[in-house]
Formats: structure tokens, C-alpha cells, sequence
């Protein structure tokens, strides 16, 4: 349970910048599109949260707040032109691991 675990955190950001980069979107809505993946359906706030602060100290997103008719104002994220470069550099290198991890594991039978 462990290494899944470890596993899922190093694909958490490259899911939640994904998810950033189709638009700005409220952090609970990024937190129910990870729920809905069976995989991710354990996703917590607190785990979302320093991610986001992570990833906009980074400068890879940016937020703005947008006055809510629910309540107070909410902010919104959205991915930095920087951010779309990290992404795309992110997704090159998962392909990659991915292609081999496929092609070195083709033979074992889970």
C-alpha cells in the first residue's frame, strides 16, 4: 500500500496541472474531478492545498478571486504560461516512463 501511495503523489501534480490548464477552476471542483477517478477517490483538502501553494509558489499556476453568490469571494486557478511549459515537459517524460515501464513488464503476468 505503501509504494502506491508514493506513487500516486508523484502523479497528483501532474493530474492537478491537467486539470488547471483546461481553465480556471475552483480548488473544490479540482478536488471532485480527482475523486472521480476510482484511483483517486481518497484525494483529501489536505492534500490538495499545499499542492496548489506549491505549484503557484513555483509560479506554474496563478489564482484570482471572483465574488461567489454562495458566500464569500472563491479563488480561482489557472495555469501560468510557465506552468504549460512545466506540463508539457511532464507529460513528455511520462510517456517515456511509461513506454518502457510497458515495454520492460510485458511478460509478468499480474
Amino acid at each position: 500500500m505503501k509504494k502506491k501511495t508514493q506513487m500516486l503523489r508523484g502523479v497528483l501534480e501532474m493530474c492537478v496541472l491537467g486539470i488547471i490548464s483546461e481553465g480556471e477552476v475552483y480548488s473544490s471542483d479540482i478536488i471532485s474531478r480527482l475523486r472521480s477517478k476510482t484511483v483517486l477517490a481518497g484525494i483529501k483538502e489536505g492534500t490538495l492545498y499545499p499542492l496548489l501553494t506549491r505549484l503557484k509558489n513555483a509560479g506554474l499556476v496563478e489564482y484570482l478571486w471572483r465574488e461567489s453568490e454562495e458566500g464569500p469571494p472563491r479563488k480561482y486557478y489557472r495555469i501560468s504560461e510557465h506552468g504549460k511549459d512545466f506540463l508539457h515537459g511532464m507529460l513528455i517524460t511520462w510517456r517515456e516512463l511509461n513506454g518502457v515501464v510497458e515495454e520492460s513488464t510485458t511478460n509478468f503476468a499480474a
